[in-house]
Parts: structure tokens; C-alpha cells; sequence
């Protein structure tokens, strides 16, 4: 009894070890429709359009045939999402002048606003990324206008976006906001440029004209030859003095030798 049933084991072990072999050898039939199929996957696609929070990517989508060929491609735009925390952005503006912020990007805004919530919070009068020190701000929208800006709006804002079906925060960023008089600091940086400086940011711009590298020109030489007369006056009067002086160590090395 014992030898039979060993004997059956080994007859189970060697149909279990040739079973594969048979298989294997056996023709695979492919059927047609799976021959001819054409599968539309991604070939390419940019990185996320922000650092942080919900974005954009844009995916090729390319038609593949079964001999690896690429046909009918297109662009597709899909949702992606970066890291979640934004960290802290400054903005100075003067009392009187309207100003607004957004948790979202003008992208986000404008294709997908409407997927998320907000949830606001100031810390009045601070700037600082300590959420101990915040209270809440009502504000249901992405936007914050100051129309116009008073000194009682400055301090640091913080908005949470919300996936709305999941209640998710995907999104915080802090928006640290300084108000200052008008007449305490003068914003208008331009109007203190040299004319060189001036021309040189003209060009960069592309906004540079005839006239006004004419007027510049104009403005350089007038300077130079401001310039040369000053000089020229500084050598004079250096040479006089000298002479003077002379003159006056002179008579008195007489009066003195007397």
C-alpha cells in the first residue's frame, strides 16, 4: 500500500512538471480585432503649471498602431496638483489704492474655481505664518479686494482651498499685507534712473525710439560738457590758489628774515 501510494505521488508530480511543456507547445491564436486595435495613450506631457496647489499639465495623446506607429495626436489638458503649502507672499500698497489677491492662479480660476472651497483667516496687523495668532476672516470667494486700501487691512491672510467633494485641503498660502502712507515712501522707482539706466531698460523692453536716443544722447553730452567746464574750473582754481600761496610764503620768509 505504501508502494502504490508513493507511486501515485510521483505519477501526479510528473504530469504537473510535463503539463507546462504541452502547453507551451501548443499554437496561440490571436484573433483578429486585437491584430488591427489601436490604443490612444500619452506620448509626451509639460510639468504641472504651478509649484503648488491645483494646476495644469498638458498630455499628447497619440493614436498607436500595433507596428508602433503615432497618428492623430492631441493635446489634452488634465488637472494635477503640487505640494499643498505655499508659504508666505509680501505685498506693500500705499493707503488709497485699490488692490486684490487670489488663492488661485488665473488659470485655475478660470477652468476650475468652481471644484474647490475657501477658508479665510487674519492675523490683523502681524506678518507671520504662525496659525495660533489667526483668526477667522469672512470670506467665501478666492478673491480679496481692497477698494480702496486703509491702514485696518494690513496684516497676513490665509487661505485653505478645499477639494469640495472630499473636503480636502489641496492649497495653503499666507498673503502678508503693509500699508504705508503715500508721502512715506515714493514707489516711483523710474523717475530716479539715470538716462543710461533709463535707455537701458527702454531696450530691454523693446520701447526704445529715434527721439527719445536722440534726447538721450542730447541729455549725455550736455553732462559731459557740464562735466569738462567743472573741471576745468577745479584746475584753474587749484593753480591760482598755488600761485597765492607761493606768493604769500614768499613775503612772509621776507618779513620774517628782516
Amino acid at each position: 500500500m505504501k508502494t502504490l501510494g508513493n507511486s501515485r505521488i510521483l505519477g501526479i508530480l510528473s504530469c504537473a512538471f510535463y503539463l507546462p511543456l504541452v502547453v507551451s507547445f501548443e499554437k496561440v491564436t490571436i484573433p483578429a480585432e486585437l491584430k488591427s486595435a489601436v490604443v490612444k495613450i500619452a506620448v509626451n506631457t509639460t510639468s504641472c503649471s504651478v509649484t503648488c496647489g491645483p494646476g495644469f499639465k498638458l498630455e499628447e495623446m497619440c493614436e498607436m498602431t500595433p507596428g508602433g506607429e503615432k497618428r492623430n495626436c492631441t493635446l489634452r489638458r488634465t488637472d494635477c496638483l503640487a505640494s499643498w503649502v505655499c508659504g508666505l507672499l509680501h505685498f506693500t500698497v500705499p493707503v488709497g489704492k485699490p488692490f486684490q489677491f487670489s488663492c488661485l492662479s488665473s488659470d485655475a480660476v478660470r477652468f476650475g474655481s468652481r471644484a474647490y472651497s475657501y477658508t479665510w483667516r487674519l492675523a490683523q496687523g502681524l506678518i507671520t505664518t504662525n496659525d495660533v495668532l489667526f483668526k477667522p476672516f469672512n470670506n467665501p470667494h478666492s478673491v480679496i479686494r481692497f477698494s480702496p486700501t486703509r491702514e485696518s487691512d494690513a496684516g497676513t491672510y490665509r487661505c485653505d482651498v478645499q477639494m469640495l467633494k472630499t473636503s480636502k485641503v489641496i492649497k495653503r498660502v499666507y498673503f502678508g499685507v503693509r500699508v504705508i502712507q503715500n508721502d512715506l515712501v515714493d514707489l516711483n522707482f523710474q523717475k530716479y534712473l539715470t538716462w543710461e539706466q533709463k535707455l537701458a531698460a527702454n531696450e530691454e523692453e523693446g520701447k526704445t525710439e529715434n527721439g527719445t536716443r536722440e534726447k538721450v544722447q542730447e541729455q549725455q553730452h550736455f553732462w559731459q560738457r557740464e562735466l569738462f567746464y567743472e573741471c576745468l574750473i577745479g584746475i584753474v582754481s587749484g593753480v591760482t590758489g598755488g600761485v597765492l600761496l607761493s606768493m604769500a610764503l614768499y613775503f612772509l620768509q621776507k618779513v620774517w628774515g628782516r
